[in-house]
C-alpha cells in the first residue's frame, strides 16, 4: 500500500525516534509547512525527510524573484538525487516567524521506501511505501555486542575531544530502539548513517553498527585529538 507524502530533501539521514529541528526559510519548504498547518487539527502533519544523494539542499540563486522550484538544486530526476529509503517525520511544532519563515521541531516516526517523485507543485511529494520493521534472528545477542562497542568508541570520542565523558547513560534493552539510537548518536558520514537507515532488519542494523563502531574507534584511537569542525554536528538543520 502507498500513499503521497509531501519531501523535505536533506544533507542528512533521520532516524525513527529522532528529534529534528529545522529553520525553514526557503520558500517551497514554508509553503509545505504552511500547507501541513492548514490540515485539520485531526490529520496528522507528517512529511518524508529524505537524504540527499546528488544536489544541494538549497537551491541555486537565481537571477530573477521567481521563487524556486521544486526540483531545484535536484537536476532533471529528482528520484536519482535522493536516497530511496527515507523516514516519516511528525511535526511536533511549528513556529511562525513575522518574515514567513518557521522554527519546526519534527520527529521520526517510520521508514519508507521513496518509488516516485511529482515535482509538479510548489515542493517535491512522493509517493511511499511503508517499511516494515522486523527483528531478525540473533539480534538480541548483537545488541550487547554494539552496547559494548559503543562504550569504548564514546570513551574514544571524548578523548579526542579532549572533553570529559559525561555520566554513563543507560540504554536501551529493545535491540530495535537501540540501534536506532546508536545510529543517532554516532557521528558517521551520510553514506553510513543511511546503510544504517535502510537496513533490512534489525539484526542486519546491528552488525553494520558493530562493525562501523569498531572501525571508528580504530580511528580515534590514532588520532588524539581531531579539528573541532570534524566532531561538530549542527543543532539546529537549515533547510
Amino acid at each position: 500500500m502507498t500513499e503521497r507524502l509531501p519531501l523535505f530533501p536533506l544533507g542528512s539521514v533521520l532516524f525513527p525516534g529522532l528529534v529534528l529541528p529545522l529553520h525553514v526559510f526557503e520558500e517551497r519548504y514554508r509553503r509545505l509547512v504552511a500547507d501541513l498547518e492548514a490540515q485539520p487539527e485531526d490529520v496528522p502533519r507528517r512529511f518524508g525527510v529524505v537524504a540527499i544523494r546528488d544536489g544541494q539542499e538549497v537551491a541555486p540563486v537565481r537571477d530573477t524573484d521567481e521563487p524556486a522550484g521544486a526540483a531545484d538544486g535536484f537536476g532533471p530526476d529528482p528520484v536519482r538525487a535522493l536516497h530511496t529509503v527515507g523516514c516519516v517525520a511528525e511535526v511536533a511544532s511549528a513556529q511562525a516567524r513575522p518574515d514567513g519563515r518557521y522554527e519546526l521541531i519534527a520527529t521520526g516516526t517510520t521508514r519508507f521506501r521513496l518509488l516516485s517523485v511529482d515535482a509538479s507543485g510548489p515542493y517535491l511529494v512522493g509517493e511511499v511505501e511503508e517499511l516494515p520493521e522486523t527483528e531478525g534472528p540473533g539480534a538480541g545477542a548483537l545488541a550487547a555486542g554494539v552496547v559494548q562497542a559503543f562504550r569504548r568508541y564514546q570513551k574514544r570520542l571524548a578523548g579526542a575531544r579532549e572533553s570529559t565523558l559525561a555520566a554513563e547513560q543507560e540504554l536501551p534493552d529493545d535491540p530495535r530502539v537501540l540501534s536506532y539510537l546508536v545510529a543517532a548518536a554516532s557521528v558517521l558520514e551520510v553514506a553510513d548513517r543511511q546503510r544504517l537507515l535502510a537496513a533490512a532488519d534489525t539484526t542486519e542494523r546491528l552488525a553494520v553498527e558493530l562493525e562501523l563502531l569498531r572501525r571508528e574507534t580504530a580511528v580515534l584511537s590514532r588520532l588524539p585529538s581531531l579539528p573541532a569542525w570534524e566532531l561538530t554536528r549542527a543543532a539546529v538543520n537549515p533547510n
